[in-house]
């Protein structure tokens, strides 16, 4: 993909296209990190930790965090 620097107000801008953010897994409004070396630019989304709300959506919510948990019967030499 080729884009054109644009002016926008006080600065300059560029467009990327939808579908190169989903690639990349950016979202609007994300916070990237500018990085230039060597007249090259380049933007990355810093690691996050997600929060223990973010990690509970893939279980639909429910994380069973009330009460205890059945590993099933031991399988080696555990002492319960």
């Amino acid at each position: 993909m080729q884009t054109q620097i644009k002016p926008w107000v006080n600065s300059q801008g560029i467009r990327i296209s939808k579908d190169i953010l989903l690639e990349a897994d950016i979202d609007v409004n994300d916070v990237l990190e500018v990085r230039v070396s060597n007249g090259v630019i380049t933007l990355v989304k810093p690691f996050r930790h997600k929060t223990l709300e973010e990690r509970a959506e893939k279980f639909n919510g429910n994380l069973n965090l009330d009460g205890e948990y059945d590993w099933g019967e031991p399988m080696g030499r555990e002492v319960w």
